[in-house]
């Protein structure tokens, strides 16, 4: 069980992260298809191990992602928010502000802020 959540949990990392595009089928599907294994067997397994759904752990990768991509890239929330498949910028902000407490906005203006040099250098 422990083997098949890390095999989930590395899996949707990989998507997130480390591809350029994410899949165009819906998670469910793509996670069952990579791993030959049925869905329901691996959502039951990885909320026993990893103590959070799958879709929950999903939604806590990307927006970890849009928080790179609001510290790093000079895209726009509507980019961004195409770029991971939300179904709109609202959609991102809502999520994002659930999962961090402040908003997209507030975010990058915070990291913006603190990339400035201290005044008089």
């Amino acid at each position: 069980m422990l083997a098949l959540a890390e095999k989930v949990r590395d899996l949707i990392f990989d998507m997130i992260h480390d591809s350029l595009e994410l899949p165009e089928v819906n998670y469910s599907a793509y996670i069952s298809n990579c791993l030959c294994v049925n869905y329901t067997t691996i959502s039951k397994s990885f909320s026993k191990v990893i103590g959070v759904t799958i879709e929950q752990y999903i939604i806590m990768q990307k927006i970890e992602k849009v928080k790179k991509m609001l510290s790093v890239d000079r895209l726009s929330l509507s980019e961004i928010a195409w770029r991971l498949h939300y179904s709109s910028t609202a959609h991102l902000s809502g999520q994002f502000k659930r999962i961090t407490g402040i908003t997209p906005s507030l975010f990058r203006k915070i990291i913006n802020t603190s990339e400035l040099p201290p005044e008089g250098l």
